[in-house]
């Protein structure tokens, strides 16, 4: 989708970081900006900004991890402007930092329940109303540079969570109609609330938050699935896979016929074999 204007564009966490940031860009590009958050007074603010910015906004809060609050946010994006054309689940939280052998289910449901079960709220109540509305639409999701690699120690939650949302991302590129986009956007370290009062000073050596969402509405306007940024990154991705690809090589390394057990192959040709039936 390389045009925006006169779109009506969803974005969860928007009243904060790079969810306000990303309402901005669109707007700027002729969005009409729809926008949730916890707080009803950053909310408030948020879409007073917009407006002052020329930009047609509107705001309600919605906790992601509710879906009964996604059901009631969907209702009011619809309402405001008769369709939705893009969706972007932003919202996430950041773990305290605690080693994985000290940290409890609840530490990780804390974080999962927002950063992949809001994720895949908002991805389905947004994305059963997008099909039925049958028009070219798009869904981003915004995971993490921890997406593609792990992260520095003491933070399993939050970069596992942020694994599944890669996961739930590529798989559902695959199942939505043609005419819906799908696009993971990976973050590297950007300023941000997303730590809250304790991340703050830490937070501020961030890359500009205003820099980022610019870097990354090139890629969307391109219809790129990976959206990136912080160019270190490949270090750590080459890292993780050389150590994959030894281990394949040493251990498992190739031969003829050796899709016998792929789980894709296998699919391919049971269904192609219920097909000639």
């Amino acid at each position: 989708m390389k045009d925006f204007k006169d779109k009506a564009v969803v974005i969860t966490g928007g009243s904060t970081g790079i969810g306000f940031s990303f309402a901005g860009q669109f707007g700027r590009e002729g969005a009409k900006i729809i926008i949730c958050g916890l707080r009803e007074s950053r909310l408030d603010q948020a879409v007073q900004s917009l407006r002052a910015s020329g930009i047609e906004a509107r705001g309600a809060v919605c906790d992601v991890s509710k879906r009964e609050e996604v059901e009631k946010f969907a209702d009011f994006a619809w309402d405001a402007f008769g369709s939705v054309d893009v969706v972007m689940s932003n919202a996430g939280v950041m773990a305290v930092g605690r080693t994985v052998i000290d940290s409890s289910k609840e530490d990780f449901m804390k974080i999962f329940d927002v950063n992949l079960f809001g994720v895949l709220n908002v991805v389905s109540v947004f994305g059963r109303r997008l099909i039925k509305q049958g028009t070219p639409a798009a869904l981003y999701n915004v995971g993490s540079e921890n997406s593609l690699f792990n992260g520095v120690p003491l933070g399993a939650p939050y970069v596992a969570s942020k694994h599944a949302v890669l996961a739930l991302t590529e798989s559902l590129e695959e199942e939505v109609p043609d005419y819906i986009e799908v696009g993971l956007i990976c973050p590297g370290f950007v300023q941000s609330e997303l730590g809250g009062d304790e991340a703050r000073e830490t937070m501020r050596h961030g890359m500009d938050t205003d820099r980022f969402t610019s870097i990354a509405m090139k890629q969307i306007k391109q219809g790129e699935f990976y959206i990136v940024s912080h160019a270190y990154n490949m270090v750590r991705i080459d890292e993780r896979y050389r150590k994959v690809k030894k281990a394949y090589e040493h251990y498992a390394p190739r031969y003829d016929g050796d899709d016998e057990f792929d789980v894709r192959t296998l699919f391919d040709r049971m269904a192609e074999g219920g097909n000639s039936n």
